[in-house]
């Protein structure tokens, strides 16, 4: 028997590129390009995944999640996965390339700080790390999608791995587009607070067009109503966490009304 067509793990004939008695891939000496295509599935699983992944959630993210949901997966990078490495690619590009703590130093009027320091701490972490915050939320997330939406045929995992798209899918909008405006603008603490609220006044319109991609035999009206719904119920929360916010603020830094004045 031909060695180089022996499984190395079970010792099981193979006659194509994996031992169909235990999935092993065909023995194959390692060479330079080898390595260089396991670096390549490792890291991006460019030849058929992360970057497979990124095109066709760009073109249409509802429908990437829906087909990745109902069994179209072996080119795809994993979504949840996927999600994990943008937040970092996200996060990295905002602390060394936007600078968010120093924008988040710069809120003085009248030379003086309006955040207490403990509260400036506080607000650039969660500046700066947004994405991964908003990934940590993914199972809440797909627990309130999955109350919105509960007679449509989804379970809650598959919820998960619906909220993991659209969380990469905002992700990447933020690496694409925003922010090349925020690193032109770093220097104008103003500006990059505008572009965020911008982001998260386009959120509701991306909602639509990815829940419309996914339930595309869904009426928009209906659709956008429960968006509509999902983005006051996530309003109400965002800004709760504001106000206990500004009420720490207050408590740890109590001139600072006098100083807005």
């Amino acid at each position: 028997m031909n060695t180089e067509h022996t499984c190395k793990n079970c010792g099981h004939e193979i006659a194509e590129n994996f031992c169909p008695n235990c999935g092993q891939k065909k023995y194959r000496r390692i060479d330079r390009k080898y390595i260089i295509e396991e670096a390549q599935y490792s890291l991006l699983h460019t030849n058929k995944g992360f970057l497979y992944s990124v095109k066709n959630i760009l073109k249409n993210p509802g429908k990437t999640a829906r087909e990745f949901i109902e069994g179209n997966r072996v080119k795809h990078y994993k979504p949840i996965l996927l999600a994990f490495v943008l937040s970092g690619i996200s996060a990295f590009i905002s602390i060394k390339f936007i600078g968010i703590y120093k924008a988040m130093e710069s809120m003085t009027v009248n030379g003086k700080s309006v955040n207490s320091p403990q509260m400036q701490e506080v607000m650039s972490y969660v500046t700066s790390y947004n994405s991964f915050i908003a990934l940590l939320m993914i199972p809440f997330f797909a627990l309130l999608t999955k109350s919105l939406f509960y007679k449509w045929g989804n379970n809650y995992y598959e919820h998960v791995v619906m909220n993991a798209f659209f969380q990469s899918y905002y992700t990447i909008i933020y690496i694409l587009i925003l922010y090349p405006i925020m690193f032109f603008l770093k220097d104008d603490y103003n500006w990059i607070m505008t572009m965020m609220g911008i982001a998260f006044i386009i959120l509701p319109f991306l909602l639509i067009w990815f829940f419309k991609g996914f339930y595309e035999n869904r009426k928009l009206s209906t659709i956008t109503l429960r968006v509509i719904s999902m983005f006051v119920i996530f309003g109400v929360l965002y800004f709760g966490i504001i106000f206990i916010a500004i009420i720490i603020n207050l408590i740890l830094n109590p001139e600072a009304p006098q100083q807005i004045q």
